[in-house]
């Protein structure tokens, strides 16, 4: 086999492993350790290379970056178990129900304030399902907008700060985590607005599909505007404070993480829903995705460093940099690759896979400073169609997990359809404006 195959062929062998349905992580691994044996065999590098990992893994698990990971995850897990997204949806869709796509509306609000609050698209995705889609099916909802609207506004938790998502990015682009929140946030909210437009357009070019609720049932609920306040409020400050510390530099994403944690725990603790199985199923969730990813990440630092001592990354480098139209080439070529794996696998995945690939390329053509946060964030936006495309897309596989059998896969399928074409023009504006991600820096 000549030398600088092997490269290219490791490359090749991870993917064909993770389609066929391996563990991402243990597949890394696994085929790291195979093509270290093959180059310690042809010479490629020596013993004393491989020592390195692990301090590399040492260097990981030091990381005070990724430390912000299980805070984040717990504060959206805590501020599910006190059932924040039930009391907000309750009442925000009492105050929309009225206008035509209301509830839907609502919907969209309440997944925003949500992202802000929690940043876990599970606990969004399946609080809203199991409460807000009961109610717009039995308001004559068409089911294809409704399954659509709850799983899209369920992911915007990846896009609008704090975002797991956004944490790993900077982790891997090293870059600020704060300067990549501060430039996701106006593109966050355009995604969501151009939400809210589509179920606007809907409601008002069918009205049928989206009708409005009955001004009796409005009526009948006193004292509506102080409810809104009382649900609305805590959670508010809550994102001023975990976000406003990191934006004006008082607390790192890490700090920040861990105070929202714990004003996440006291919220559940003033509103009575603080109990022994409340904070074990916080934990538990908790420790499980930070498993994964810590699992995910090792596999990656491995799979790194053997596919660059087998000059791996000098291949895909050049290749990169080669393209003809050179950044647009990389652009382009960048977002096609993530966009088509997301079809595929998981957006950690694809975060510890392809980002340490691109990277040497993007600073090779001159995407530095402000323009790698731009970079950053637009690969974020990519990374969140992830969570709808079918057939792996995990928002559709939480919403079907509390979607009544009288529901087909199919429907759920067809309504994320629109939602992901509005993320792909989310995307497009941020790759021809990048203003909407540098105005804040």
């Amino acid at each position: 086999m000549p030398h600088d195959a092997l490269g290219p062929l490791m490359f090749a062998a991870v993917f064909l492993l993770i389609f066929v349905g391996y563990p991402v992580a243990f597949t890394l691994a696994g085929v790291s350790l195979v093509f270290a044996g093959l180059g310690l065999l042809a010479g490629h590098f020596g013993a004393e290379y491989l020592a390195l990992f692990p301090e590399r893994v040492f260097g990981v698990m030091s990381n005070q970056v990724l430390l912000a990971v299980p805070y984040f995850i717990l504060m959206g897990t805590m501020l599910e178990r006190s059932r924040l997204a039930e009391d907000l949806l309750r009442t925000i869709g009492l105050l929309f129900g009225p206008l035509r796509g209301g509830l839907a509306l609502a919907v969209v609000f309440v997944g925003t304030l949500l992202a802000a609050a929690t940043g876990v698209v599970g606990a969004s995705v399946v609080a809203m399902g199991m409460i807000s889609l009961p109610i717009m099916l039995r308001y004559g909802y068409d089911p294809r907008l409704c399954t659509g609207v709850i799983c899209a506004s369920g992911t915007l938790g990846q896009i609008i700060p704090p975002s797991v998502v956004l944490v790993v990015l900077g982790d891997q682009l090293a870059v600020s985590v704060g300067d990549l929140f501060l430039g996701a946030m106006v593109p966050g909210l355009v995604l969501a607005g151009l939400f809210a437009v589509w179920v606007a357009y809907v409601a008002w070019r069918h009205p049928e599909r989206a009708p409005a609720i009955p001004l009796a049932e409005r009526a009948a609920v006193p004292h509506l505007g102080r409810e809104v306040l009382k649900v609305m409020v805590p959670p508010l400050v809550l994102v001023l404070v975990v976000l406003g510390s990191i934006f004006l530099g008082i607390a790192s994403p890490t700090y920040a993480g861990a105070l929202g944690a714990l004003g996440a725990t006291l919220l559940a603790l003033v509103n009575r829903r603080l109990d022994r199985e409340a904070v074990r199923g916080a934990l538990a969730s908790t420790l499980r995705i930070t498993a994964m990813v810590m699992f995910l990440l090792i596999g990656s630092t491995l799979f790194t460093l053997v596919f660059r001592g087998l000059h791996g990354d000098l291949w895909i480098e050049e290749l990169l940099t080669n393209l003809p139209g050179g950044r647009v080439g990389l652009i382009v070529v960048a977002n096609l690759a993530v966009f088509a794996l997301g079809f595929f696998i998981d957006f950690f995945e694809i975060a510890f896979i392809v980002l340490p690939m691109l990277l040497p390329a993007a600073k090779a053509l001159g995407i530095e400073g402000t323009e790698l946060v731009w970079f950053g964030v637009m690969l974020a936006m990519n990374l969140q169609t992830s969570f709808l495309t079918p057939p792996f897309g995990f928002a559709l596989f939480y919403l079907r997990g509390v979607t009544p059998p009288s529901i087909p896969t199919s429907t759920i399928y067809r309504g994320a359809v629109p939602f992901i074409a509005l993320q792909l023009v989310a995307l497009s504006l941020v790759i021809a404006w990048p203003g909407l991600v540098t105005a804040l820096l």
